[in-house]
């Protein structure tokens, strides 16, 4: 019984490598203090009252943040570490299996765990206060999408420490990622983290196009609606489009795994190329869908920091959407390589060429609405300006990799790492540091700290291009990426040992944005107007932090940047109502926790196929939703006397 339970043990449990051991022991230790804090503390009630149950727009949104935040904090820590392998040749600091393991699981947790629900979080937060809704559409539906994207994320990362993670590349091509090459269960934890926290984005993107469309205030029409709100809309087409080709081919993938299918197997009568079209089929407009949001706030911040009324509000609109259908034509030029024929290449290198256009359109949009302008470089205007020149050297090389020529010496070399991070980190890191910079004060009610900001800002920027300009070189000396290690004749050593050193510049930025919230927490400079920025839309109206209601009384916007146009018409904020009617709101819900967390335990079930555990989670998981199509007391009204304190309460001291 005993030898039964230690082989157990051995196969459930990662063991062997002392890295991972520490791992463990810190989530360990971790969950020991944040039970001993909520018990000592009393605040479990308060925990499950205001945040997991919660169905308020804003508190999910912070959520996202948080959750983002812990996952670059893990990609990073993947990213350095493999950084430490290459620094220099013949290195042993990772073993060979270890090492594909953290490649796989940085960019899985990078793009889909870390971009996407800091992007998630900056719309929860924001799209319902530009224009002037309550809360967002499907407000149950909004926490059910948090909770489905949590617990997949957590059935991924606890891949690290229980079972074993996945090797086979962060897209899992086929054969690798069958049976055949992976017969391990880290594999089936990529298949079922992705999908379950997939289900959560693709009912995202459904829910914010509902609520853009049919939430606005009295007044905004379309084309009146901050450019923020516009990219939201232009990302969310794309995600309930592309998301579902995702959720399919993982599902034919998990065929293959299970019940021996064969879609993508050569020997079965499959094909590994199937695979290949579809994952790219998702996988480019992917790309957009978390770049094109970032375009949406760098256009916000530009327009408000240069006190000037954003330049070619229209073409901007125009570029976006057409960005987003052109998005959904590009995807083979990720395999020119692989033999589609000139015919094919070509398409696909003409339409890669013409998505540049309205790409590069926007970044004179906002050098003309820079032009002239009074600029103030507040940390938030640092992150954008910092954004042009590294999303222009992205894109160039974009172009170059586009020539399908060209490619076939390009591809799979550390070129192409370099250029996709340049486009990834330069255009959507930055641009949703920026965001999270510009909003804070809207979400928390103080401002941070502008000092400790420009010193994070510049370790980033100097150590981005310190580590990722040296991969541009050596791609074109010969280097393919996922290469585990090199010998001393390749002469790459002294550039990889630049790029290591640029990679820990950019952990140390990371820190001091750290040190910053920590600082600006605890010596607090509060914004008591609401708008510390003097800034342009809506969401500026109202205090910080926003009200569970977000408006009190539903705000008239006839214009584009209503709020900049009221102030500028009466020379100060406009009058507050002296009476209040009741608001309608929606109530807390249990169940979308409750249901994926059900989820988590299928899918966890799924993995190691444990069908005891898998079959009756899916029962509740159906149970549940039974449940919710027979409640009826899901909403309740805000009392007009308890809207009025808050309102007062909020605007105390405030001149009007």
């Amino acid at each position: 019984m005993l030898d039964k339970i230690k082989d157990f043990a051995s196969e459930f449990f990662v063991t062997g490598d002392p890295m991972i051991l520490g791992a463990q022991v810190s989530i360990g230790l971790s969950l020991v203090a944040m039970v001993f804090v909520l018990t000592f503390f009393r605040k479990w009630g308060w925990l499950w009252r205001e945040w997991l149950t919660s169905v308020d727009h804003k508190r999910i949104g912070i959520m996202y943040i948080i959750c983002s935040l812990l996952m670059l904090f893990r990609g990073g820590v993947d990213a350095l570490l493999m950084r430490l392998q290459l620094a220099i040749p013949d290195s042993q600091f990772l073993q060979p299996d270890h090492y594909n393991q953290i490649f796989t699981t940085h960019g899985v947790i990078m793009i889909l765990f870390m971009a996407m629900p800091l992007m998630f979080g900056l719309f929860n937060i924001v799209v319902p206060l530009q224009i002037g809704a309550r809360d967002v559409a499907y407000p149950f539906l909004n926490s059910l999408s948090f909770w489905m994207f949590f617990w997949g994320a957590m059935l991924f990362n606890v891949s690290f420490v229980i079972g074993g993670s996945p090797d086979a590349g962060w897209l899992s091509y086929p054969p690798l990622s069958e049976l055949s090459h992976s017969p391990g269960v880290g594999q089936n934890f990529y298949i079922w983290g992705i999908q379950i926290s997939g289900i959560g984005s693709l009912a995202t993107g459904i829910n914010f196009i509902v609520t853009i469309l049919k939430m606005r205030t009295p007044g905004m029409k379309l084309m009146k609606m901050p450019m923020f709100t516009w990219s939201v809309f232009s990302s969310c087409i794309m995600i309930i489009f592309a998301f579902p080709i995702l959720t399919v081919t993982l599902a034919l993938l998990f065929l293959d795994r299970f019940f021996g299918a064969h879609f993508f197997t050569l020997d079965g009568g499959g094909n590994p190329m199937m695979y290949i079209n579809l994952i790219w089929m998702w996988g480019h407009p992917e790309v957009y869908i978390v770049v094109i949001p970032a375009f949406g706030i760098f256009s916000e911040i530009v327009s408000t920091f240069s006190k000037k009324k954003l330049f070619g509000y229209k073409s901007m609109v125009f570029a976006m959407l057409i960005i987003s259908l052109l998005s959904f034509f590009t995807w083979a030029h990720h395999f020119f390589t692989m033999g589609s024929g000139a015919d094919v290449n070509a398409f696909f290198a003409i339409s890669t060429m013409l998505i540049a256009i309205p790409t590069g359109a926007k970044v004179f949009n906002w050098l003309f609405t820079m032009f002239r302008g009074k600029i103030r470089f507040t940390t938030p205007m640092l992150w954008t300006i910092a954004f042009i020149p590294c999303f222009v050297v992205g894109g160039m090389t974009g172009v170059l990799l586009s020539v399908a020529p060209a490619d076939f010496q390009f591809h799979n070399s550390y070129f192409l790492i370099a250029h996709f991070h340049q486009v990834l980190i330069g255009g959507v890191a930055f641009g949703y540091f920026a965001g999270l910079y510009y909003w804070w004060p809207k979400m928390f009610g103080f401002k941070l700290n502008e000092h400790l900001g420009k010193w994070a800002f510049w370790v980033w920027n100097i150590g981005f291009y310190v580590c990722f300009m040296p991969q541009y070189f050596l791609g074109l000396d010969g280097m393919t990426r996922r290469t585990y290690t090199y010998s001393w004749d390749m002469g790459w050593g002294p550039l990889n040992m630049v790029s290591t050193v640029g990679g820990f510049l950019m952990g140390l930025g990371f820190i001091f944005q750290v040190w910053q919230i920590a600082h600006s927490i605890k010596f607090r400079e509060q914004d008591v107007t609401g708008d510390p920025w003097d800034a342009r839309t809506l969401e500026w109206s109202i205090p910080s932090p926003a009200p569970l209601y977000n408006f009190a009384v539903l705000p008239k916007a006839e214009v584009a940047d209503a709020w900049w146009e009221a102030k500028q018409g009466t020379g100060k904020k406009q009058p507050r109502p002296t009476t209040y009617e009741p608001i309608h709101m929606p109530k807390n819900s249990a169940i979308p926790f409750i249901i994926s967390l059900l989820w988590f335990f299928a899918g966890f079930g799924f993995v190691w196929d444990w069908m005891w555990l898998t079959i009756p989670s899916l029962i509740g998981v159906a149970i549940c939703m039974i449940a919710r199509s027979f409640s009826y007391d899901t909403d309740y009204y805000i009392p007009a006397d308890e809207v009025k304190k808050t309102e007062d309460a909020a605007w105390k001291g405030v001149k009007v």
